[in-house]
């Protein structure tokens, strides 16, 4: 059994994930599963936010803590580029 975890840099191939529409909090079990079984395939997860409409706190925070650690974002609204630059802001703050 390999025990390798793909990173940023050393992982190919990836493997794209789409969120689109509402992206809150609640949804956050169910996207840190997919992005766990990648990992467990020795993929690379790439989060495609293009078509997010609405997004809450916890799932900037989310997003922010684990952008280049356990996932790449290939597509972003500005709106929630800026809200995750906010997020890592007030936890730093």
């Amino acid at each position: 059994m390999r025990t390798d975890t793909p990173t940023a840099t050393t992982a190919t191939p990836t493997v794209t994930i789409r969120v689109s529409g509402q992206f809150f909090e609640g949804h956050l079990l169910y996207l840190e599963q997919l992005v766990r079984s990648a990992a467990a395939c020795l993929l690379w997860p790439l989060l495609n936010l293009a078509c997010v409409q609405e997004v809450d706190d916890g799932a900037l925070y989310y997003l922010a803590e684990g952008e280049g650690r356990r996932f790449s974002i290939v597509s972003c609204p500005d709106f929630v580029r800026e809200g995750m630059q906010q997020e890592i802001e007030h936890v730093a703050a």
